[in-house]
């Protein structure tokens, strides 16, 4: 096989033809990788007035082929014009100038790239995924859950009994995936509680460039009318977790994706269950109620429907890293109402409960399959100067 390869969308008359030269442009991609070099993509876009010429380096992409065919497919029908090449020699994990090359503040956010993030990056994140997750960054499918409740981890393996489990017990961050062909399974992550794990987590995540990231979580319900069981649908965040304060300017607005929002409100009226749509509030402080003058005049504030220590943490990271992201959670205490989360009602509120909230989730990404199936349009995430692999102006 040759060293580098050009693919001229003159060259090709069918789709056909199309998808068999993106097969062998990912063989090239990973045989370069595998040689010990990291792969170079430049694409020439004539029809692009301002940026026609595209360059940016990868790394494991195996573990994301879909996303190469799937975007270079999408150049190629744009008629644009494909180059890979190896480049320079890839930097070993233990190599004292790796992290030299990872830093986020150097990114030129005046620049149009290729891939967001570099190949040294892409490494030490999928080596961090195996790490915290005890599974093989090839088996994440394209449709992220993260939930913090081992009883979500049991629906998914009764649903999908032969799904991918972690390789041993005691993983950090376990996750789970239903393997489908061309990825387009569904991965569930159990992160745990608290903001820091899910920044953690999804740094590396949204290395692969998923097609949707949603949190199934529960939350303490804020308003008198709420009953235990409901659920909470966020429209926005509250982000009082402060973890990415010093990365994320806390005045820029972060909201979930408008279609994923769509297709979870259908589920849950096809349901007829009980559910309001709001601002969750996401707290660092797991004993929030022990603040009560703090806390609860910041909650009045904001209008917020429900408090949890996850979700506004996750839709940050989802919303800096261009991946479209949801939240649906379930009430199961009301502390300022006189019904915090006590061991016995909580235990039955979950056994009541784990089965329906998943399976709600499950639907409404089987929606986005069917009417998005090559990906959930990202504009509203994207800057005007950032397309990624997308063909975009």
């Amino acid at each position: 096989m040759p060293d580098s390869m050009r693919l001229n969308y003159s060259d090709f008359n069918s789709e056909a033809e199309i998808t068999e030269a993106t097969e062998k442009a990912c063989d090239l991609i990973e045989e370069i990788y595998e040689s010990g070099k990291y792969p170079r993509m430049i694409v020439h876009r004539e029809y692009s007035k301002h940026n026609p010429t595209l360059k940016g380096e990868l790394a494991q992409p195996k573990a994301f082929r879909w996303y190469l065919l799937r975007e270079m497919r999408r150049l190629l029908t744009k008629k644009a014009d494909i180059e890979i090449l190896a480049k320079r020699d890839r930097i070993a994990l233990n190599d004292p100038g790796l992290l030299s090359h990872t830093d986020e503040e150097e990114w030129d956010i005046t620049k149009k790239k290729m891939f967001l993030f570099g190949p040294e990056r892409t490494d030490i994140s999928l080596d961090r995924l195996t790490h915290y997750t005890g599974t093989d960054p090839h088996d994440f499918q394209r449709y992220i859950l993260f939930t913090n409740y081992a009883m979500h981890v049991e629906v998914f393996l009764e649903k999908y009994p032969d799904c991918v489990k972690p390789f041993k017990d005691g993983m950090q961050m376990p996750a789970y995936h239903h393997r489908l062909p061309n990825n387009k399974g569904i991965t569930l992550i159990n992160i745990g509680v608290g903001p820091s794990n899910a920044k953690t987590i999804t740094d590396h995540v949204c290395v692969l460039r998923p097609d949707a990231m949603i949190m199934v979580g529960h939350c303490g319900g804020l308003r008198n009318h709420q009953e235990i069981g409901d659920f909470v649908l966020a429209s926005s965040y509250f982000r009082d977790d402060k973890v990415l304060d010093e990365l994320f300017p806390i005045g820029n607005p972060v909201i979930p994706n408008y279609l994923l929002n769509l297709y979870l409100k259908e589920v849950l009226d096809n349901h007829n269950l009980k559910h309001r749509i709001g601002t969750v509030f996401t707290t660092a402080n797991r004993n929030w109620e022990f603040s009560i003058t703090n806390s609860v005049h910041k909650i009045h504030q904001s209008r917020s429907l429900a408090v949890d220590m996850e979700s506004a943490t996750l839709a940050t990271n989802g919303f800096r890293y261009r991946v479209p992201h949801a939240t649906l959670l379930c009430v199961s205490d009301k502390p300022l109402h006189g019904k915090p989360k006590l061991s016995g009602a909580a235990q039955a509120f979950y056994q009541n409960s784990k089965e329906l909230h998943l399976q709600l989730v499950i639907e409404a990404i089987d929606k986005v399959k069917e009417n998005y199936p090559n990906g959930l349009p990202n504009s509203s995430i994207r800057a005007f100067n950032e397309p990624l692999m997308e063909s975009g102006e």
